[in-house]
């Protein structure tokens, strides 16, 4: 069983025991945090639009940290300018629980 879920304008494909990286939620690690779910696949098929507005999948939040760092860096030729600069995107890991009809 699988389900497409919506966070942040972004779709995720997610099953029960799945581990996925979501943009910086507001929540503690250890909260329980529920997905607006779009499609749901099981046994019987395939659900979309009016059929799965009794789901929801609910994730536990694991972790709250910071992805790899990215250089930016900005060079105008000729002109002596540089400018180098460092990101790190914070985001949220959770674990997927459930997902079941309300």
């Amino acid at each position: 069983m699988y389900a497409v879920i919506e966070n942040g304008s972004k779709q995720y494909k997610v099953a029960v025991g799945d581990v996925v990286d979501f943009e910086k939620l507001d929540a503690e690690v250890g909260a329980k945090v529920e997905f607006n779910v779009l499609l749901v696949s099981d046994e019987n098929g395939i659900k979309v639009a009016k059929e799965v507005e009794g789901f929801k999948a609910v994730g536990e939040v694991e972790a709250q940290a910071k992805a790899k760092k990215i250089i930016v860096y900005k060079y105008k030729a000729k002109k002596n300018e540089r400018k180098k600069q460092g990101h790190r995107q914070p985001y949220t890991r959770v674990k997927i629980v459930e997902i079941a009809a309300k």
